[in-house]
């Protein structure tokens, strides 16, 4: 369901703006309709949102590096959230420059290797002396034996393709060899493998330097996202006002749920604040605040995944949450995968957590449960086939619940037919809350035609009965005449045309679309099965060892087939859910989500 709302409007004398704006966060309860008018000009606010997306990014990266680290340090010293940004951006600094020069040594050392370890000095006092030393290189096959004898070649290195060599001549000598001259850096190879180390040496220390920085400051960098967050909020509200009267008097805009009206009033009164209270109109953007029970709330992060409602129409969490919770139930199906959900719950739900940060752990007790309860269709413990077990009690169950494959892929179809003609009754509801009772005969004369045409298939009804014919023409009035009240009657049929096509060929494919419910549970099954069977066929005969063995292959087996099982089970049904169910529902969305306007006590990411 959908919290009610009601807008506020409040006019205030701009010398008791601030004060008021901290009175009205303080309630906590006005969701501050916020426009772009005086924020795009100021400066001071776009500094703290370019900070806060800073601060926010260093969280990240620090967070997981306190992770096994004693927080003992942050304690002993007060640390600075922006002294902390500036510490890590000098560590990256470095870090970005360490790299850069290790580049150009691993350059200079890759040309000084052929040539050995020799001090540049040496050569600059050679030329002092008047000898020249070069440096060449060239094809094996291009050497010239003359060049040893007329300019005092020495081979520094040969291989099989080239020859590196020097020569030795007097300063101002000419030298005539076709040779590629080689222009080495003016170090040794010494030095540069002793910078080389030492630069990987304070390279390892950059990890142990972040880590300690993010000990000392990620406290502080909660406390000051925060502290800036909320004084973010407050600046793009303050500017949020509309300046009337040559800017006297403020004119602030919001939202509130019906039912705190009445405190909230009564606060207002007291300090003497101006406002009214409106009936929201069909144009409005009403900020949405879903008001579901305990078994439905559980499921809303699913609808917030996908988009809210708007105001006008039908909340879908309470009407899709069995439905997904069968859903998965059937893609998982195995009792002893059920059970594990339950009795590891703080796990599963660490594991379900990567998925959607919003899942709780009462979500996963019904998955689990769901899926203990279609594990019985199956028979399925962890791969193994407990209805082989010949128990009076279970052989019971076996006889009440146990399904082969051909009626499980029938009831996949039977729950999408289901579903799609439920999500159709939702369509007209929703239609008629929005548009009125005549919008919604179309819809109305479609369910009852698929209704009339499925029931009389199924019960062997001749369809030349009289109530099957005058239910099949009764709903052939609102589909062709009736699908766009007040419009022409020729446009009224073709419209009802059209739609006739789009059920034809969109319905079949929504229903098949079903087929996923039991292709999952049965290549899932056929997993668990096969890491038993390569848990016991491939275990040593030693009963040590082959206990071992035989015990790692199902415990990695099945943690890979639950990890992705669990993945298709919410992926999968989401997709049903927000394709199919939603389509025919008539679904919209695109509704703005409630945020008041309030002061923030506790970090959240």
């Amino acid at each position: 369901m959908i919290t009610k709302m009601k807008k506020l409007i409040f006019l205030v004398h701009n010398k008791e703006y601030e004060p008021f704006l901290e009175q009205l966060r303080s309630l906590g309860v006005v969701h501050v309709i916020k426009k772009q008018q005086g924020a795009i000009q100021d400066a001071e606010l776009h500094n703290d949102i370019n900070m806060l997306g800073r601060l926010r990014t260093l969280l990240r990266e620090l967070s997981p590096l306190t992770k096994g680290n004693s927080n003992e340090t942050s304690s002993l010293e007060s640390v600075n959230a922006y002294s902390v940004l500036e510490e890590y951006d000098a560590l990256m600094d470095e870090k970005a420059a360490l790299e850069q020069r290790l580049q150009v040594l691993s350059r200079d050392r890759a040309q000084l290797q052929p040539w050995g370890d020799f001090d540049p000095a040496s050569l600059k006092r050679l030329a002092d002396a008047g000898y020249a030393i070069n440096f060449y290189t060239c094809p094996v096959r291009d050497f010239n034996e003359e060049w040893v004898s007329k300019y005092g070649v020495v081979e520094i290195l040969r291989d099989r393709q080239k020859v590196n060599f020097v020569t030795v001549t007097y300063v101002n000598e000419e030298i005539d060899i076709d040779a590629e001259i080689c222009r080495l850096p003016q170090t040794s190879l010494g030095a540069v493998e002793r910078e080389i180390a030492d630069i990987a040496e304070r390279q390892a220390a950059i990890p142990g330097k972040l880590s300690e920085l993010a000990v000392r400051g990620v406290p502080a960098l909660k406390e000051t996202i925060l502290a800036l967050d909320n004084k973010v909020d407050f600046s793009q509200v303050r500017l949020t006002g509309e300046h009337l009267a040559d800017d006297h008097l403020l004119l602030l805009e919001g939202w509130i749920p019906e039912k705190a009206v009445k405190e909230t009033a009564s606060a207002l009164d007291l300090r003497g604040v101006f406002y009214e209270v409106y009936d929201p109109q069909p144009d409005d953007d009403i900020p949405i605040l879903l008001k579901n029970n305990r078994f439905a709330r559980l499921f809303e992060p699913l609808t917030k995944l996908y988009m809210l409602p708007t105001y006008q129409e039908l909340d879908l969490t309470l009407f899709f949450a069995p439905f997904f919770m069968l859903f998965f139930g059937l893609c998982l199906g195995d009792m002893g995968y059920g059970l594990l959900m339950i009795v590891a719950l703080p796990v599963m739900t660490k594991l379900f957590q990567l998925i959607n940060p919003d899942f709780s752990k009462g979500l996963v007790v019904l998955f689990g449960a769901s899926t203990m309860l279609c594990g019985l269709l199956s028979g399925s413990f962890f791969g193994f086939p407990l209805y082989d077990i010949d128990i009076p009690f279970i052989q019971s169950m076996k006889n009440l619940f146990q399904t082969d494959n051909s009626v499980m892929f029938t009831l996949s179809l039977a729950i999408g037919v289901v579903q799609i003609l439920f999500g159709m009754g939702l369509k007209a509801v929703n239609l008629t809350i929005q548009c009125g009772f005549k919008s919604a005969l179309s819809t109305i004369g479609w369910l009852v035609l698929l209704i009339t045409v499925g029931v009389s298939a199924l019960a062997g009804i001749d369809f030349k009965n009289p109530v099957v014919m005058t239910l099949l023409i009764l709903s052939l009035i609102p589909i062709f005449l009736l699908n766009s009240p007040g419009e022409n009657i020729f446009l009224n049929i073709g419209l009802g045309l059209w739609d006739t096509y789009n059920m034809a060929t969109g319905l079949l494919g929504d229903v098949l679309s079903y087929v996923r419910l039991f292709a999952l549970g049965l290549s899932g099954g056929i997993l668990a099965n096969v890491f038993n069977q390569m848990a016991i066929g491939m275990k040593p005969d030693n009963p040590v060892a082959g206990f071992i063995v035989m015990a790692l292959i199902f415990v990695i087996g099945h943690a890979l087939n639950i990890f992705m099982n669990i993945l298709g089970a919410i992926v999968h049904p989401m997709r049903l859910t927000f394709v199919e169910f939603f389509k025919n529902a008539g679904f919209t969305g695109g509704g703005t989500e409630y945020r008041p306007f309030s002061r923030k006590t506790e970090f959240t990411d």
